[in-house]
């Protein structure tokens, strides 16, 4: 799984500022959709919907907000990190500070669960999102996250 052609470089921030979770939702689903040229509103739905099944917050300040949306032939993704944590109700009840958000088309969903399990390797070291949570750049922040090698 190639993450650097779903999670692009231009597509990653940091200090994303949010003080809830639908908040939250409602600033990815803007910066989604002026990344990937798709309606905020449809990309709003998609992720309340999912996020009404049950949170997406899966632990260790990690929430992967994720939803299949209409007209989309790849999947796609953003990477933030929050200016505070923010309660993401993950099952851990750690606050989330970074998000990882997948959008992908009704077609794509095997592929979808192979980016989840390739960012769920990437985030088995706590080196890496020690780094990330350090990073003081967008262009850091996004290394730490697409490195090969963790020291």
């Amino acid at each position: 799984m190639n993450l650097p052609n779903i999670i692009r470089p231009e597509h990653t921030f940091i200090g994303v500022s949010a003080p809830t979770k639908w908040r939250a939702l409602q600033t990815i689903a803007d910066k989604a959709a002026k990344a990937f040229s798709v309606d905020g509103q449809t990309i709003l739905k998609a992720l309340e919907a999912r996020e009404k099944l049950g949170s997406t917050g899966i632990g260790n300040g990690i929430a992967i907000p994720h939803a299949a949306i209409d007209g989309m032939t790849n999947p796609r993704g953003l990477l933030l990190r929050f200016a505070q944590p923010l309660d993401f109700e993950a099952i851990d009840d750690i606050p989330t500070d970074i998000a990882f958000v997948l959008l992908f088309g009704e077609n794509n969903r095997g592929e979808y669960l192979n980016v989840l399990s390739a960012i769920a390797r990437r985030l088995q070291s706590d080196g890496a999102l020690a780094a990330m949570r350090k990073a003081r750049t967008v262009d850091e922040f996004y290394s730490d996250f697409i490195a090969d090698s963790r020291v």
